[in-house]
């Protein structure tokens, strides 16, 4: 069973359906880095990224990785690590996984633009948890943090989630 995320900002899956919040650009192919666009497509769910210090570790399907202060994301295009998981310090430009919003307290990593990274295409694709002004999102998809944990209780390895206006 697949995830579903219109563009009337609801994700729909195993028959319920969710609030969420889209990219600041809304739903369309996406450009570049930094368009704010949440991608059009049908992408696998990679891992799960938790704060130990701000929230329980979610029971999952998904392999569940602990957030520590020395997190990143490379969103550099022009970078051998641009769309992945990386060490801080890191010189170029990058994420912090470890925030102070509280946005990245639990983080679906979205199977975009991965394999491999095409250069400028996009980076850092997430399900996390919406800002509560309900602003949106850089290009991801944001979920109150309630229906975050019980999305994580159903979905496995074989979820995919389609993205679709």
């Amino acid at each position: 069973m697949d995830i579903l995320v219109k563009s009337n900002k609801k994700l729909s899956f195993n028959g319920k359906e969710y609030d969420c919040i889209l990219g600041r650009s809304g739903i369309a192919d996406k450009i570049s880095e930094g368009d704010g666009i949440t991608p059009i497509g049908k992408y696998p769910l990679r891992n799960v990224y938790y704060r130990p210090d701000k929230i329980q570790k979610p029971k999952s399907k998904l392999n569940i990785i602990e957030i520590n202060e020395n997190m990143g994301w490379c969103d550099d295009p022009e970078h051998p690590d641009y769309n992945k998981l990386i060490q801080l310090p890191f010189d170029k430009s990058h994420e912090k996984m470890f925030r102070d919003d509280d946005l990245y307290n639990l983080v679906i990593e979205i199977g975009y633009n991965d394999k491999p990274a095409i250069k400028n295409l996009g980076s850092a694709i997430f399900i996390h948890v919406k800002n509560p002004k309900l602003t949106p999102t850089e290009g991801c998809v944001a979920l109150d943090v309630n229906d975050l944990i019980e999305l994580l209780k159903v979905i496995d390895i074989n979820t995919k989630i389609i993205i679709e206006e």
